[in-house]
C-alpha cells in the first residue's frame, strides 16, 4: 500500500469543498485538507512540517481572484500541482488559469473520477521532474538529481540509478513492506539474471550511505522477506 498523498482543496463553498474532501477521503489514495481562502491557504502551506502533493484551486475566492493566487504560489518558488477546479469555463478563463501558472483546468460541474485521473496524471509528471523532492529522515530526496541532502550538516549524498529506484519505491510504500521480488521487477524489471542478492547488496550500500550506525539501521529497516522505510518519516511528514 503506497503512501496516501496529500491534497490541499481551497474553495469558499463549505458544503463543496466538505463533500470533495469527503469523497477524495474515501478513495483510500489521497488525504485532503481544506482552506476556504488564499490567506488560509497561505497559512497551511506555510506551517512547519507542511507538504501537499497537489492544490484544487477555486477561481473565486472570498479574497483573491485564484489565478492570481496561483501565480503567486509559482512566483514564491511552490512547484506542486495546481488544477483550477471552476465554474469559469470560458476558453480565455482556461487560457489565463494556464498562463498563471496552472498545470490543469476543470471546469464544474466534473466528474470525480475523472478530476482524481487528472491529480494522478499531474502528479506522476511532477514526481519525475527536477522539481520533485521527499523528506526521508534528516534528508531531503530528489530523486531526478540522484541526490540526498543533510542539510543540517551540508551534506551530499550521491545514489546510483538502482539506489534512486529502491528509495523511490519504498518512500511511495509509506513504511508498508516492500517483499524483495517486488523490489527486484519493479527497481530491475523482470529478469531472471537478477537475483536477491543483487538487491541486497545495493541495500548494503544505501545503508552505508544514509545510516549513522549501518549495523543498527534506523531508517532502511529489514522486515520478514523485504525492506521497508521506518514509519515515522510518513507521521513527522504529515503523510
Amino acid at each position: 500500500m503506497s503512501a496516501l498523498r496529500q491534497i490541499l482543496i481551497v474553495e469558499d463553498d463549505a458544503v463543496l469543498r466538505a463533500t470533495l474532501a469527503e469523497q477524495i477521503l474515501l478513495g483510500g489514495e489521497f488525504r485532503a485538507d481544506e482552506a476556504q481562502s488564499a490567506a488560509e491557504a497561505e497559512d497551511k502551506l506555510s506551517s512547519e512540517g507542511a507538504r501537499y502533493d497537489a492544490i484544487l484551486l477555486d477561481v473565486g475566492l472570498p479574497d483573491a481572484d485564484g489565478r492570481e493566487f496561483c501565480a503567486k504560489l509559482r512566483r514564491e518558488g511552490r512547484r506542486m500541482p495546481v488544477i483550477m477546479v471552476t465554474g469559469a469555463d470560458a476558453e480565455q478563463d482556461v487560457i489565463r488559469g494556464l498562463d498563471a501558472g496552472a498545470n490543469d483546468y476543470l471546469a464544474k460541474p466534473y466528474r470525480l473520477p475523472e478530476l482524481l485521473a487528472r491529480v494522478r496524471a499531474q502528479l506522476r509528471v511532477f514526481d519525475n521532474s527536477e522539481d520533485a523532492t521527499f523528506l526521508i529522515g534528516p534528508f531531503v530526496f530528489r530523486p531526478s538529481m540522484r541526490l540526498l541532502q543533510e542539510t543540517n550538516r551540508n551534506r551530499k549524498v550521491r545514489l546510483t540509478a538502482k539506489e534512486t529506484g529502491i528509495l523511490k519505491y519504498l518512500y511511495r510504500a509509506g513504511g508498508k513492506v516492500a517483499p524483495r521480488q517486488t523490489l527486484l521487477n519493479e527497481v530491475w524489471g523482470y529478469s531472471s539474471a537478477v537475483s536477491t542478492h543483487t538487491l541486497e547488496t545495493h541495500i548494503y550500500r544505501l545503508r552505508q550511505k544514509v545510516e549513522a550506525d549501518p549495523g543498527q539501521p534506523r531508517l532502511l529497516l529489514t522486515e520478514h522477506g523485504g525492506y521497508k522505510l521506518d514509519a515515522t518519516i510518513f507521521e513527522a511528514a504529515g503523510r
